[in-house]
């Protein structure tokens, strides 16, 4: 949209064109904030139950869309590719490097696993923010 400095009528018009600028920048900064959307490493259990732990993890991940994030789930993806038992120390370290590209941290479940644990240190000395939250998606305020 072009807003005019001259009236319909030729005249000069300052204040009307410094109220409908700042009208459409305020607009554009409205649309750019609204299609922000951050990053956020789902931290959750994989070993044990995996089949009850994927399952879970897809519900954590569609939680972080509803909130209006990006979810980072490695457990979700390097199991399709990486063997567990004999590259589970590949699969982690690609996971450490996923979480350094993250703006958060979510912690669900009430049991933190040996790798989540080990997620949560490395996000605690990036200082990246860490929120935990139940099984039942309900935040954890400590």
């Amino acid at each position: 949209m072009t807003i005019e400095r001259f009236n319909s009528e030729g005249y000069f018009d300052p204040t009307t064109y410094e109220a409908l600028t700042k009208i459409e920048k305020e607009e554009r900064a409205a649309r750019k904030a609204a299609a922000y959307r951050p990053l956020v490493y789902i931290c959750s259990p994989y070993s044990g139950d995996i089949e009850r732990n994927t399952y879970q993890a897809r519900a954590y991940s569609r939680f972080a869309v509803a909130k209006h994030c990006i979810p980072i789930a490695p457990h979700l993806l390097f199991p399709q590719f990486v063997d567990e038992d004999t590259e589970r120390e590949l699969a982690l370290f690609m996971g450490i490097v996923l979480l350094g590209k993250c703006d958060e941290v979510w912690v669900f479940g009430g049991t933190i696993s040996e790798g989540m644990a080990a997620e949560i240190a490395r996000a605690k000395k990036q200082r990246k923010k860490i929120r935990y939250f139940t099984e039942g998606l309900e935040e954890v305020t400590e």
